[in-house]
């Protein structure tokens, strides 16, 4: 499920969507938001190039958007009827697990994008 070869690797591990080896995002997981999303320009090993057109991941936007529902929905749930707090705060809750998990979910919003578009090629020599 999780093998070299399929989008789950890419997508789980922060790979190049085309060879599985080059890192995706020029840093680790991290809260700074000026690293959060930062990308490499190409692959180190395939080369390719991850912005495949100018304002390429702007279509990210609409991943980021419906994971930022279902997260909000969940959070929701899980407070009010869980929890059985009061609506205020189960909104409170739903903001904070937002804030929390959002550098999260903009590299998975990015990294679901790209591997979209882009498929596994296995090394022909």
């Amino acid at each position: 499920m999780f093998k070299k070869g399929t989008k789950l690797y890419s997508i789980t591990k922060g790979k190049c969507p085309k060879c599985h080896e080059g890192d995706f995002f020029r840093f680790g997981f991290t809260f700074n938001p000026s690293k959060v999303t930062k990308i490499h320009d190409n692959c180190s090993n395939c080369n390719l190039k991850y912005m495949l057109e100018p304002s390429f991941f702007y279509g990210a936007m609409y991943i980021n958007y419906g994971i930022t529902v279902a997260i909000s929905v969940i959070a929701f749930l899980i407070a009010k009827i869980g929890f059985q707090l009061n609506l205020f705060q189960s909104f409170i809750s739903v903001f904070t697990v937002l804030i929390l998990l959002a550098p999260l979910n903009l590299r998975l919003a990015r990294i679901l994008w790209i591997n979209m578009f882009v498929s596994f090629e296995t090394k022909t020599n």
